[in-house]
């Protein structure tokens, strides 16, 4: 049996952070950053059983047409993520009463509907960005072990070489997106590419209010970089870890954001609302 410490349960035996018992999650899993935005999306929901929270970390569970479904809010960076990607996995994939690994595994189909800036010119607020490769700057996925296989190695190599990374930072790491799940949505008009994931929404996004940042072109060089036909469309703050978690444990994961923001014109969304419901109805009836 493993240390409590490990593996942390509640008194009803549900898990630490998430507050939740194995049978309250659906396999397929909406993830949104704002515990606001669970009670909105919520209403696209029929036959609701479960409504549990915990700090930022709120989940409703019911049905969109036939088909089960949690919406589940993550809060805000990849430090959350990695809470709830172990948790989540926990809840189907362990024993929670002797913290050991089950025969029989489930894969999760995971699918993040959140807002983001556009870096380009060319990806106005408005747009929807389906993440087809996830380039983390939180150095996350370095905590782990046996991740090589997963990422595209090349891709980070470069990028880090274009951008002159410095070695003070954690080492970019690029993460694709679930081939099925992308597939999935060929239909939609959404626009396809590179989301870079930041450990910040400040400094690590180029923004400058009073502290400057340690490179404050990073964003216009982010904007010119291209590989293999493939171009940086956004920044947010949660796929490259729910990229990569998810693939080391063997579940599926997509991530299309809004694109509230666009940093080189200015423009900014203030009322988006129906533009995430909008979104979350394309997603749910396709999933």
């Amino acid at each position: 049996m493993k240390k409590k410490t490990e593996l942390i349960t509640n008194r009803d035996g549900s898990i630490f952070h998430l507050n939740l018992l194995p049978g309250d999650i659906a396999d397929k899993i909406i993830v949104v950053g704002d515990p606001g935005r669970v009670d909105m999306l919520s209403s696209l929901l029929t036959d609701i059983r479960v409504r549990k929270e915990n700090r930022e970390f709120k989940t409703v569970t019911g049905f969109a047409g036939g088909t089960e479904v949690s919406i589940i809010s993550s809060g805000i960076g990849t430090d959350n993520v990695d809470i709830l990607i172990n948790e989540l996995d926990a809840l189907v994939n362990i024993d929670l009463a002797t913290g050991e690994p089950k025969q029989d595994t489930v894969s999760l189909t995971i699918i993040r509907i959140g807002t983001s800036g556009g870096i380009r010119e060319d990806v106005p607020t408005g747009s929807c960005v389906l993440t087809e490769t996830a380039v983390g700057f939180d150095g996350l996925i370095h905590f782990y072990e046996g991740y090589d296989w997963l990422l595209d190695n090349v891709l980070s190599s470069v990028m880090a070489e274009y951008l002159e990374w410095p070695d003070t930072l954690a080492f970019p790491y690029a993460v694709n997106a679930n081939r099925e799940l992308a597939g999935m949505f060929s239909a939609e008009n959404f626009v396809r590419g590179i989301t870079i994931s930041a450990p910040g929404f400040y400094g690590p996004q180029g923004r400058n209010l009073r502290l400057g940042t340690f490179d404050s072109e990073i964003n216009g060089k982010l904007a010119e970089f291209s590989f293999r036909g493939r171009k940086i469309c956004n920044y947010e703050m949660e796929s490259s870890a729910i990229y990569g978690l998810s693939g080391l444990l063997g579940h599926k994961a997509l991530t299309v954001c809004l694109v509230i923001g666009n940093r080189v014109t200015g423009e900014f969304i203030n009322d988006y609302k129906p533009a995430i419901m909008n979104l979350a109805e394309t997603v749910l009836k396709i999933i």
